[in-house]
C-alpha cells in the first residue's frame, strides 16, 4: 500500500522534474572513456563524481607499477602494508608482498642502517635513510612522499597522469631546470621519465602501455589518498535515499491531512 501511494505522490511532480533528475544523474555518473594519447586528453576516472567508485583491479595493477617503478624513489609513509587489504588482497597476499620488501630496522653497533623483510604492520617507507640522502641521489631534489599526493596536488589525478605521460619523446635533462614537462612546476620536473612500454608485468594480461601504467598507478595513488571514499559514498547514497523516502512520506501525509480541509 505504501509503495502504491508513493508512486502516486511522485507522479504528481512536474514533468520537467524527471528531466532535471536525469540530467543530474548523467552529470554524477562516472565516465568510462580512456585517454587517446593526445596532450591534455585524460581518462574519465571511475572514482570521480558523487557516485564514483574505485576499480579495484586497476588499483591492484597500480600497486604493481608503484612497487616495480615508483618505490625506487618514493615512499608511502602514511600507509601500512596491512592497509592494502582495502584493495581486495587477502592476508596471505599482503604477507607475501610485505616480505618481498626490505625496511629499515634501526642502526647496528657501527651506526649503519640495518634492514629486514617488512611485515604487514610496517609502513611503506621511502627507500632513502634520510632527506639528505634522497637529495644527494636525485640532483639535489628529494622525491616527495606519495601518500596523499593526489589529494594535495592541484589538478589531482589528471595532473599526476599528465605528469607521467607528458614527457617529450626525446626528453633530456636541462641543467638547473630538469626535464621539460608541461605538467611540472614551471613546465619542468626533476623526475626523469619513469614509465616505459612493458615496464610492468600484469598478471591479468592487460597490455602494459605507458598510458595504461600511468592510469593504473594514478588510480592506486588516488585510492591511497582516500581509501575509505567508496564506503563514505555508499553511506551518503543510503542516507540520501532514506531522506527522499521520508520526504515522500511527509508529502503523502500532508496531502492526506489537508484533503479533509474544505476550501
Amino acid at each position: 500500500m505504501i509503495r502504491l501511494m508513493g508512486m502516486r505522490a511522485f507522479s504528481s511532480l512536474p514533468r520537467w522534474s524527471g528531466r532535471v533528475l536525469a540530467g543530474l544523474w548523467l552529470l554524477a555518473a562516472p565516465g568510462s572513456a580512456v585517454a587517446d594519447g593526445r596532450p591534455g586528453a585524460f581518462p574519465a576516472w571511475s572514482f570521480s563524481g558523487p557516485l564514483g567508485h574505485f576499480d579495484l583491479a586497476s588499483v591492484q595493477r597500480g600497486y604493481g607499477v608503484y612497487a616495480a617503478v615508483c618505490s625506487a624513489c618514493h615512499g608511502l609513509e602514511q600507509v601500512h602494508y596491512s592497509d592494502l587489504a582495502g584493495m581486495g588482497l587477502k592476508a596471505e597476499d599482503i604477507q607475501a608482498l610485505s616480505a618481498a620488501r626490505q625496511t629499515m630496522d634501526g642502526l647496528d653497533a657501527e651506526g649503519h642502517v640495518q634492514r629486514r623483510p617488512a611485515r604487514p604492520d610496517d609502513r611503506i617507507l621511502s627507500p632513502y635513510v634520510s632527506p639528505a640522502a634522497a637529495r644527494a641521489a636525485n640532483r639535489g631534489v628529494a622525491p616527495p612522499d606519495l601518500s596523499r599526493v593526489v589529494m594535495v596536488r592541484p589538478g589531482g589525478a589528471s595532473r599526476i597522469y599528465g605528469l607521467l605521460t607528458g614527457y617529450a619523446p626525446d626528453a633530456h635533462w636541462q641543467e638547473g631546470r630538469g626535464f621539460r614537462n608541461p605538467y611540472g612546476i614551471s613546465g619542468f620536473t626533476a623526475m626523469p621519465p619513469p614509465l616505459h612500454e612493458g615496464g610492468a608485468q600484469y598478471a591479468d594480461g592487460t597490455a602494459a602501455t605507458v598510458a595504461q601504467q600511468a592510469r593504473d598507478v594514478t588510480t592506486f595513488l588516488a585510492w591511497v589518498s582516500a581509501p575509505h571514499q567508496d564506503e563514505r559514498r555508499r553511506l551518503g547514497v543510503g542516507a540520501a535515499l532514506y531522506l527522499c523516502f521520508l520526504a515522500g512520506l511527509f508529502m503523502i501525509l500532508t496531502r492526506r491531512i489537508w484533503s479533509y480541509v474544505s476550501k
